[in-house]
């Protein structure tokens, strides 16, 4: 019996090996750039099964339906080692999405994911952050936490319904109280966990999609409209490729890519219709990144067109990290953007951090508001007032190159206003060219190495 036992045992097992169960390949991306960085490897699914939601419950106009299946679908995928969950053609409404590792979320032409605005289908809480400080907060409306090798693919469209966060952009008393609260927590060491910032009234808007702690990540093809608070944030996430997607997202806050504390990054061939910045590097604030301890590191932005936008490019003020190793090449400002700069950066004394090593390649854009190039080391907005300095911190700023760049009416083509005792050093503009700008071509306060060609 025990012969017979250990011979189908064997059987078993070798009719496991045998079968052709797929893994997972990659695509592997590598750079020309002035820095040095590895490949990038991003997630293959085609070998893998596709999950139609519908063989999972999914019914249009039903939202109850609608959440259950993608989840049991890519929780499916998940449990065969990796699968395509297909969206089909039409408009799905739903809640939030989690994803799991080996998932490709793929949304199909002619269909939309419209995600609810009702606050309470986004609990309960989630580990994410707000504006650079971690936090339990309202679920993003697409979330992967600790996840591997996921992407959303497609030709069809991501979708916000929008009127309560609309009503949320505000910002009264009890929704600042809130804010106070969190920044207090967060500069005091309480832990992440007791940081519980769903209530009646802090309003805390939730990502539109959140990459937390993720690694291989590909985004690519589909439409988002709308969003809460930032569109598409990677966070504490390595390995990610955003391409080929159109955004658009005009309100409070409203960034186009936020990635923070986020590694080996290429966003690429992406438009940019936004409330805000276009893309915005950052890497966490004050206590809690420098906890973290995680520089925003080796990104590569090419080939963007921006619409509309705050800046092309913003590093901060959320950089406590450290930002190093930024490349943007070939990329485009339509005429009649309202943008204030090409590049901004700016920090502030509780910040600390560092920037270095940015590189602004063949830019063209059309009238801007205000410069080519913004640097500024006090910026604190409503901050300034409503909570105290714990610790003083100044940011280093150094090596940033602009090179190849056509605008239109500025009213001046950089602005540096560093501080005294941490001079802004070595910036470069070459070939950098505008129609008119306004009384003064540079405006600078404590600068060391400043040179044009």
């Amino acid at each position: 019996m025990k012969n017979l036992f250990l011979s189908l045992l064997a059987s078993s097992l070798l009719y496991s090996c045998s079968k052709n169960i797929p893994t997972i390949s990659y695509e592997e991306i590598t750079f020309d750039v002035p820095f040095e960085m590895e490949a990038i490897k991003v997630p293959n699914f085609s070998a893998f099964e596709s999950l139609s939601i519908l063989d999972f419950g999914a019914e249009a106009g039903n939202q109850q339906k609608n959440t259950e299946a993608i989840a049991k679908a890519i929780s499916q995928a998940n449990k065969n080692g990796g699968g395509r969950v297909i969206i089909p053609s039409g408009e799905w409404l739903t809640g939030p999405i989690h994803f799991k590792s080996n998932v490709e979320l793929h949304l199909s032409e002619g269909s939309v994911l419209l995600f609810s605005d009702k606050p309470e289908d986004y609990l309960p809480a989630v580990h994410t952050s707000w504006e650079g400080m971690e936090c339990y907060n309202y679920s993003p409306l697409i979330y992967a936490y600790e996840s591997q090798n996921i992407a959303i693919t497609g030709t069809g469209e991501l979708k916000a319904k929008m009127d309560v966060w609309e009503k949320w952009f505000a910002r009264p008393a009890p929704h600042m109280n809130s804010l106070k609260h969190l920044y207090t927590m967060a500069s005091t060491g309480v832990p992440v966990e007791e940081r519980q910032m769903v209530n009646d009234s802090s309003h805390l808007r939730p990502h539109f999609i959140q990459f937390n702690r993720c690694e291989n990540v590909l985004m690519e093809g589909v439409t988002v409209t709308n969003s809460p608070f930032w569109t598409i944030h990677p966070y504490l996430s390595k390995d990610v490729v955003i391409r080929n997607i159109n955004v658009y997202a005009h309100g409070h806050n409203n960034d186009g890519v936020d990635p923070e504390m986020s590694q080996n990054v290429l966003i690429e061939n992406c438009i940019f219709d936004q409330g805000d910045d276009a893309v915005s590097i950052k890497s966490g604030r004050n206590q809690d990144a420098w906890r973290l301890n995680t520089p925003s590191k080796n990104i590569v932005l090419r080939n963007l067109t921006v619409k509309n936008g705050h800046e092309l490019v913003a590093l901060g003020s959320e950089l406590s990290g450290g930002i190093e190793n930024v490349f943007v090449d070939n990329c485009e400002v339509l005429e009649g953007a309202k943008l204030s700069h090409l590049l901004f950066i700016k920090t502030n004394e509780r910040r600390g951090g560092y920037v270095k090593n940015i590189f602004i390649n063949n830019v063209k854009s059309g009238k801007i508001d205000k410069g080519v190039l913004g640097i500024e080391t006090d910026v604190l907005y409503q901050w300034r007032d409503l909570v105290p300095t714990y610790e003083r911190r100044l940011t280093p700023i150094s090596n940033i190159f602009l090179t190849n760049i056509k605008s239109a009416d500025v009213k001046f083509v950089s602005r540096i206003l560093g501080q005294e005792e941490l001079p802004v050093e070595n910036i470069s503009l070459k070939n950098v060219s505008v129609d008119t700008f306004g009384d003064k071509k540079h405006i600078h306060e404590n600068v060391i190495n400043f040179t044009e060609e």
